[in-house]
This record gives structure tokens, C-alpha cells and sequence, in this order.
């Protein structure tokens, strides 16, 4: 069997039970559950960005309750966040779990409904109150694990951490929402640096299965005769010290212990990239091992340059350094998640190009111009500014690149 039949087999295989449905054949784009939410997201990624720079440069007035700073942090890591865990599960169930129905059609139009309604709402929040946005979007979180509940079920525990991890998620969104209406006594800033925290851990849990699905396609293309396996130990140990220092920082802010703990979160990121190693091969001339080494490498800088502040009374760049985390580390796994599913799963090769090149380059470009402006405080205006817009570069490109794919039929002819 040659490499294109073999794939062709495997793909069959994950989608043996896809479903009829009338919406389907009219629109492509309804085909299954990535299409329809990278359709809305990477819009959403520009007018968002678009939007709080207008907040922000008080050309629109949104009060966000007196607190912008806190809002805008909630959005930038909630509100995206549950689109790419939709994204990631809508589409890695049925391959992962044989059996499980895709979401398509009507019903996937009416959970994205769902999405977008959330974000309206967000924005209107002044106007609505806090109990429906947090309805909204609570609600859809609960539906999400509902028809993620095989995963949590599995005898076999499979890919279980990655529903705790989410189930982690709703609670702390839970907890932020009952300490902005007054319900919990904990800062809703100090619970969306714990926030922090958690999506860091779910997104080294996808990232280990992201990067053994794209490397090993890539090699079997590439005819290379040798398998990536990412072991799970050096991301269990990256994990706990990423769970240890949010602990730390919750309970103990000011002690010179988190200092410490920084580093060392830094240094067992950075053990990851030992998996790129193979033993009979070299990869390195493969573009997705750095576009994907990056992402432990953004954690890494960032938990490190934090334990460095810490341990540097003088110096205070703390909240500055944990973008490297964020827009950094966080905004680079959602990117290679859109193209890497965007690719694969249209039935196209996953290939690297000029375009993949850019909108790596943009997102680390932004990171560095954001998180390092306290060193260049004289240029901090341009730099907010500057980074904002850079940012965003990529998902610009994302849809003049990609948008074609996501509302056309498979390359393969496969449905889906």
C-alpha cells in the first residue's frame, strides 16, 4: 500500500461515521467542527485586537464595569480559548475515540451561534450585566464536556488529562465570574493569573499530541525511515513545575522561593525540545519542529524572565514578561493548531512555506516587541501599538491563505 492510499485508509477509518445531514451538501463550510470556527475566530483574533485598541486609546467608551485591564485579560484567554477547544475536540474525538459521531451541519452551526453570542455579549457586558455573560458562556463550556464525557469514561484513560484539564478550566472561569459579582473574595486578577496557569497545562497536554500528528506526517512524507515519539515524562515534569509555580504564586506572591521556581519551570520547558532528537534521523530541517519547538521556548522565556524579576527587587517587569506566556506561547498554539487542521484535515499535504515562515515570524515579532518593553520604556507607546498590529498580521494572512480550504470539499474527496 503506498503512503497515499495508507492515508487515505486512516482518514476513511476516522470519519466511518459521519453523519447525513441536509445543511451539509449546500455548505462546505458546515463539513466538520473546525471549519465553521476558524471561519469566525480569525476575524475575531483581528476585530478584537482592533477593538480594545480603541478602548484603550479612548476612541470608543466601554467601561468593562471600571475594570478594562481585567476584562481584557478574561477575553484574551477564556473567550478564545473555548473556540480552539472546540476546534481541538470537534475534530480530534472521532480520530481519537473510533465511534464518536462528528458534529456537522445544523447543530455545529447553532454551537458556533453559541460562541459568537458570547462574544457579543462580552462586548455589551455595560449593558447586559455580568449573570448573562457569564451564563452564556458557562453554559457552553458545560456543553462542550457533556459531549467530551467518552474522553473523562475511557476504561483506558487515554487522553483523560486533557478533559480534567478543561473541567479545571470551567471551574476557575466559575470562580472569576462568582469574584466579579461579589460571591468569592478572591481578586478576579489574582484568579486569572491561576487561569494562566491551567491553559498552560492543557496546551502542553495538546501540544504533545499535536506535534506526534504533524512530525509523523511529515516524516512519512518525507519517506524518512524513523518515528517521533514525545514520551510523556518531560512534559509530566514540565507540567508539575508549571502547577507548582501557580500554587506558589497564589499563596506566596512575594516569597523569593518563586523566584526560583521560574527558572526551574523554564529549564524543564526547555527540556521538551530533547524529544526532537531522534535516534537514527536528524528532523531539524523539518519547519513545523520549529515552529512547534517555539511554543515550549515562549513558556520557557517567560516563566524564566518572571523568576528573574523576582529575584530582582529593583526591577519590575513581571506582568510585562508574562506575554511571552500568553501571546507568546498561548497565541503560537492556537496558530499551528489552525494550520496544522487546516491542512490535514482537508485532505492537503502539511507543508511549510513562505506564508507559515511569516506568521510564525509575526507572532514571535509581537511577543518580543510586547513583552520586553521594560527595557525600552522611552518607546513603550509605539511598542503597544506596534505589537497589537503585529499580532494580528497572521491571521490576516491565515485568511487570505486558508479561508479557501475551510469552505471548500476535502482535496481527498473524503467527507469532512
Amino acid at each position: 500500500m503506498s503512503q497515499e492510499e495508507k492515508k487515505h485508509s486512516n482518514a476513511t477509518n476516522h470519519y466511518a461515521h459521519y453523519p447525513d445531514d441536509q445543511w451539509v451538501p449546500k455548505w462546505n463550510w458546515l463539513a466538520y467542527g473546525f471549519r465553521p470556527i476558524f471561519l469566525v475566530l480569525a476575524p475575531y483574533m483581528i476585530l478584537s485586537m482592533i477593538l480594545w485598541g480603541l478602548v484603550y486609546g479612548g476612541y470608543i467608551n466601554i467601561p468593562f464595569m471600571g475594570d478594562t485591564l481585567t476584562w481584557h485579560i478574561y477575553e484574551m484567554l477564556f473567550g478564545i480559548a473555548t473556540a480552539g477547544i472546540m476546534a481541538f475536540l470537534f475534530t480530534g474525538l472521532p480520530e481519537l475515540f473510533p465511534g464518536w459521531v462528528p458534529i456537522i451541519g445544523w447543530r455545529l452551526f447553532l454551537i458556533v451561534l453559541w460562541w459568537v453570542l458570547g462574544r457579543v455579549s462580552f462586548w455589551m457586558i455595560d449593558i447586559v450585566g455580568v449573570p448573562v455573560v457569564a451564563g452564556i458562556n458557562l453554559t457552553l463550556l458545560v456543553w462542550i464536556l457533556y459531549h467530551a464525557k467518552d474522553v473523562i469514561l475511557d476504561p483506558l484513560q487515554r487522553h483523560a488529562s486533557l478533559a480534567y484539564a478543561i473541567v479545571v478550566i470551567f471551574g476557575i472561569e466559575v470562580w472569576f465570574f462568582a469574584s466579579v459579582m461579589g460571591k468569592a473574595e478572591t481578586s478576579s486578577l489574582i484568579i486569572l493569573k491561576v487561569a494562566v496557569g491551567a491553559f498552560v497545562v492543557l496546551t502542553l497536554l495538546a501540544l504533545r499530541r499535536v506535534n506526534m500528528e504533524a512530525i509523523n506526517e511529515i516524516i512519512e512524507d518525507e519517506e524518512i525511515d524513523d518515528v517521533f515519539i514525545a514520551p510523556p515524562p518531560r512534559y509530566n515534569l514540565a507540567i508539575f513545575t508549571v502547577i507548582l509555580f501557580t500554587v506558589v504564586e497564589f499563596f506566596y506572591p512575594e516569597n523569593s522561593i518563586l523566584g526560583w521556581l521560574g527558572l526551574a519551570v523554564g529549564a524543564a520547558l526547555l527540556g521538551i525540545l530533547n524529544d526532537y532528537v531522534l535516534k537514527d534521523e536528524s528532523i531539524y530541517h523539518i519547519a513545523y519542529v520549529w515552529y512547534l519547538g517555539l511554543i515550549p521556548v515562549m513558556f520557557a522565556l517567560g516563566y524564566a524572565l518572571m523568576g528573574w524579576d523576582l529575584l530582582n527587587p529593583d526591577f519590575f517587569g513581571i506582568n510585562h514578561f508574562r506575554h511571552f506566556i500568553t501571546s507568546g506561547g498561548i497565541g503560537l498554539a492556537y496558530l499551528m493548531v489552525m494550520i496544522i487542521i487546516s491542512y490535514v484535515h482537508t485532505g492537503r499535504q502539511l507543508v511549510a512555506n513562505i506564508w507559515t515562515h511569516l506568521m510564525v515570524g509575526f507572532i514571535i515579532l509581537a511577543t518580543f516587541m510586547r513583552a520586553l518593553i521594560p527595557f525600552f520604556e522611552a518607546q513603550s507607546s509605539f511598542l503597544y501599538l506596534a505589537s497589537s498590529i503585529v499580532w494580528t498580521l497572521p491571521f490576516f494572512i491565515y485568511i487570505g491563505v486558508f479561508f479557501k480550504f475551510l469552505v471548500s470539499q476535502r482535496a481527498d474527496g473524503i467527507k469532512g
